[in-house]
């Protein structure tokens, strides 16, 4: 018999915002359909903000600089704990990927109310200040 310790997922969720006019950056999801901004998992050998940089160029074909960390958010259901960072765009062509259907730009308004409540906040949190959010959610909701 073994004994094993439950594990979680580490993923990243890049809050990418355009200095120009404070839009921000979000996809919709090619397997549900939700809106949301780019990310995903942490692999092994990269560094959380390196992860945050390859998820937003795959998913978006945009190049960003990760700013800080704007929170902690963990899904109580699937046990994945996601860092947040504000970032900026630096380069590269807006485009969709095999896990988008839409790459766009929006006003912050409509970025947050078009995602889901768990994934909105993380927008919200990021452009709130200096400081970092810890939350808890079940994929849709806070909770």
């Amino acid at each position: 018999m073994t004994n094993e310790t439950p594990r979680h997922s580490v993923s990243v969720t890049g809050v990418v915002v355009r200095p120009e006019d404070g839009k921000v950056l979000v996809i919709k999801r090619a397997d549900d359909g939700r809106w949301v901004p780019p990310g995903g998992v942490l692999e092994l050998d990269e560094t959380p903000e390196q992860c945050v940089v390859r998820e937003v160029r795959e998913e978006t074909g945009i190049e960003a600089k990760p700013i800080r960390l704007t929170g902690v958010y963990k899904n109580m259901n699937l046990a994945v704990v996601s860092l947040t960072f504000l970032c900026e765009p630096v380069g590269g062509e807006l485009s969709t990927s095999d896990e988008s259907t839409v790459a766009t730009w929006l006003i912050q308004e409509e970025a947050i109310t078009r995602c889901p409540e768990a994934r909105g906040i993380r927008i919200a949190d990021a452009l709130s200040g200096d400081t970092a959010y810890v939350r808890a959610h079940d994929g849709t909701s806070l909770i």
